[in-house]
């Protein structure tokens, strides 16, 4: 597929490097010379030096020939008319990334009827993501599918869960288990895909596809020594952590927003209405201790600047908070972060883009596929068609393409969470999760 993408940023270049990986033929067009020759330097694309809007420089990176164009420029306007000239060019597929969220909530434009297929905001997804983690406490990454049928919930593996008493296959005759799907572990940076002989280990982060309505009753049973939290923190009054806020003024527990900038935190202040709003640097320890910041809290640190994000989470952890949560744009920062465990949770928007963009890189029977924050794999919807060797088969009979794992079913309405003696059926929709080097061959056993 011939992808064209418009911007190259920090959205931009991760992008490029995904589709690149997975052997898509990109264009990148952008306004920085510098930017582009980085691009040049370490990818296999085409580079166009120009305005994202401007009909001159879309024809000299050939907008005909695109199959899909992603505009991801920090201008909203420029990432809306460069979808326009898409459509009128006859690409099939057009995304735009918008920063402003009013634009979603819009009903003045048809954004489809103007040639945009997908409208995308980054803090929209962030803040989605983010709320559900802290709307419960234990859950170390949370994931939407199948249109928020199924959660693919994250827990940390304690001293205290049951899941340690013994391989895998001895908690079948546990009530929970009908109610779950183990997926993948992760333990250090060894990706592991459970088996019936699979044994956990203390901080093994385990995920697990669960329906919404049972996330609480799973993360009491895998973790019992979960906590409800008495205090959120946040650091950064931006989109992100404005829109945020006002999420979580919803819900009962305090929120406290920390904002550097007097006339933004003024901003803030005048905008929410049950969230304390102090003017100070995230980064200073007295201004987290007033902010409440230690036993029993969650500190979320999502400003513009990720060191201070890594930094103010350092020391709020060491000022007790349970669960401290950073916003990273550089993607060699994670292993690092990962690595040292400088942090319980790192969230970025580009993997949130880059999970909004790929169903419309897909194959026809492979609707869409999202990746998990930290574990080097991929879940991809699929569609078994009338006639696929899959339809008629028990799931304990299936051969699957590589090392993977079916996660769940969608049948009609109805969620199946996939257990050995489950029949497949012609117009099931299967989330399946497999490793990076077996995405290819997902995708071919179902492509029609």
């Amino acid at each position: 597929m011939r992808i064209l993408i418009i911007g190259a940023g920090n959205t931009g270049r991760n992008l490029a490097a995904k589709l690149c990986d997975m052997e898509h033929d990109v264009v990148v067009v952008d306004r920085a010379a510098g930017q582009l020759a980085a691009l040049d330097a370490h990818l296999d694309v085409m580079t166009v030096l120009g305005h994202g809007a401007s009909p001159d420089v879309l024809e000299r990176a050939e907008l005909s020939k695109a199959d899909l164009l992603v505009a991801v420029t920090s201008m909203d306007e420029v990432n809306i008319v460069a979808c326009q000239y898409a459509h009128a060019a006859g690409v099939s597929n057009t995304v735009a990334r918008v920063a402003d969220p009013a634009f979603e909530r819009s009903s003045l434009l048809d954004f489809k009827q103007l040639g945009v297929d997908l409208l995308i905001s980054q803090n929209e997804e962030l803040s989605r993501e983010i709320h559900d983690i802290l709307r419960h406490p234990g859950l170390t990454e949370s994931l939407e599918l199948l249109d928020g049928r199924v959660t693919i919930a994250g827990v940390r593996v304690c001293e205290t869960t049951p899941l340690l008493q013994g391989p895998l296959e001895l908690l079948r005759s546990d009530p929970m288990m009908s109610n779950l799907r183990f997926i993948a572990i992760l333990r250090g940076d060894e990706l592991i895909l459970p088996r019936g002989d699979t044994c956990l280990e203390v901080g093994d982060d385990l995920y697990v596809a669960v329906r919404p309505e049972e996330v609480s009753a799973t993360l009491d049973w895998m973790y019992p020594a979960r906590r409800p939290l008495e205090k959120i923190v946040i650091a950064g009054g931006g989109g992100l952590g404005l829109g945020l806020s006002d999420r979580l003024e919803e819900e009962r527990t305090p929120v406290v927003l920390i904002e550097r900038d007097e006339g933004r935190a003024g901003t803030c202040s005048d905008t929410l209405h049950k969230t304390l709003v102090l003017h100070g640097d995230a980064s200073d320890r007295e201004i987290l201790t007033d902010a409440g910041v230690g036993a029993n809290a969650a500190f979320v640190a999502i400003t513009g600047d990720e060191k201070l994000n890594i930094i103010s989470c350092i020391l709020a952890h060491r000022l007790g908070a349970v669960l401290t949560l950073a916003q990273v744009s550089t993607v060699s920062y994670v292993p690092v972060i990962r690595s040292l465990g400088l942090l319980d949770r790192v969230v970025s928007s580009h993997q949130s883009m880059v999970n909004a963009i790929l169903h419309f890189v897909r194959g026809r029977n492979v609707r869409s596929a999202a990746q998990l924050h930290r574990a080097a794999g991929e879940l991809i919807h699929v569609a078994v068609r009338k006639g696929h060797r899959w339809a008629g088969k028990e799931v304990s009979r299936l051969k699957m393409p590589g090392d993977c794992v079916l996660t769940t079913v969608l049948r009609g309405d109805v969620i199946h969470i996939p257990s050995g003696d489950l029949i497949i059926q012609a117009g099931d929709q299967l989330v399946i999760f497999c490793r990076t080097d077996d995405v290819e061959r997902v995708q071919s056993t179902f492509r029609s």
